[in-house]
């Protein structure tokens, strides 16, 4: 199964992912993860991600498709892969479209409220990173963490002018490609809600691609 998620930040597509990695017998792949561990391998193209960040620049497509193509040409790629992150654009679709042929494109849709809900409440430990939420998963002590005791932080990402802001971004550049997979029939939709559990939510996307 060679799949595409689709979905705006906080919509749970990391959470399926994993999931469905192990349902399928598939890598998950993200961009995120696929720049840090060029980077971290110092790879060529890692190197020239690494210094395009530094000087505060953009990522060419030419580098992402270079990198997604690397990684599906992989030996753990043959039976199918997720793909979450890529591709953002038109351009990125057409440069997969000649790689493979995709199964499935699953579009996870929530609300904009629901989104601000649950990412604004999260909450992070600065020295672990381990992440709460002040309504579904909260601290033993409000506002502490629950093995140092340190004071919990919002991360700027998280405040809802950002969250806000990071919505409209992935709107304007989703809607094209969700029309473009649309018209080729690639489309699985997926509606999820802040009553869902992740468990749940796995199970429509299960249904959605059977």
């Amino acid at each position: 199964m060679k799949m595409v998620f689709l979905g705006p930040p906080g919509a749970g597509k990391g959470t399926v992912a994993a999931a469905a990695k192990d349902y399928y017998g598939i890598p998950h792949i993200s961009t995120g993860d696929l720049f840090r561990s060029n980077i971290k391998n110092e790879t060529e193209l890692g190197l020239k991600v690494k210094s395009i960040l530094a000087s505060g620049g953009l990522v060419p497509d030419s580098i992402t498709i270079e990198m997604v193509r690397n990684r599906l040409a992989e030996p753990d790629c043959e039976k199918g892969f997720i793909l979450d992150g890529f591709p953002r654009t038109i351009p990125q679709a057409d440069a997969l479209a000649e790689m493979v042929d995709l199964d499935a494109v699953v579009d996870f849709q929530i609300s904009a409220e629901e989104v601000v809900e649950r990412l604004s409440g999260r909450r992070m430990c600065p020295s672990t990173g381990r992440i709460y939420h002040i309504v579904f998963n909260p601290p033993k002590v409000e506002g502490k963490d629950d093995e140092t005791g340190e004071e919990l932080i919002q991360r700027e990402d998280d405040k809802e002018e950002a969250i806000k802001h990071r919505l409209d971004v992935y709107t304007q550049q989703t809607e094209p490609l969700i029309n473009y997979y649309k018209a080729k029939g690639l489309i699985r939709e997926v509606k999820t809600n802040n009553d869902l559990t992740p468990a749940q939510v796995f199970e429509l996307t299960r249904k959605a691609l059977s």
